[in-house]
């Protein structure tokens, strides 16, 4: 089988490209560092704004370490069609009150776990993208997604 040839993409597509996958793969794996060690998990994002993802994490939890030690992260969604998002960025930890009670408000599964958003296990990860790259279904070559 021979490689599929790899047809030129206007960005703006790209973009509306990518970001159909961020919808409809709503459970991305989010990858740290453990020491020498690459740790991947799937994630629920509590809030997507472009390629700005948000993630909700437990103090307790492996990650929490992980990425206080190098927040580097990357996301990888995949879709249905197999069609890929990866996503390279730095995880911040959230700490804009605002934004934290719209995060809360909008999440009752939050609610109902956490009981209240000034629970101290609660900790809410912002990673800032870097660089954003799609794959249309065994391509085998990523396209550079701007980001501006």
């Amino acid at each position: 089988m021979s490689k599929p040839e790899m047809k030129p993409i206007p960005p703006a597509e790209l973009v509306a490209l990518a970001l159909g996958v961020l919808r409809s793969a709503k459970f991305p794996q989010l990858a740290t560092i453990d020491g020498d060690q690459p740790r991947l998990r799937p994630v629920s994002p509590v809030k997507t704004d472009g390629f700005t993802i948000y993630v909700a994490n437990l103090r307790s939890y492996g990650k929490t370490a992980e990425i206080a030690a190098n927040p580097k992260v990357e996301l990888c969604y995949v879709d249905d069609r197999h069609d890929q998002v990866r996503i390279t960025g730095i995880a911040e930890v959230l700490a804009d009150r605002p934004a934290l009670e719209e995060i809360w408000e909008s999440n009752p599964l939050l609610r109902r776990y956490l009981g209240s958003l000034d629970n101290p296990m609660l900790i809410v990860y912002r990673v800032v993208p870097s660089r954003v790259r799609y794959m249309k279904e065994w391509a085998l070559d990523y396209h550079e997604v701007p980001l501006a």
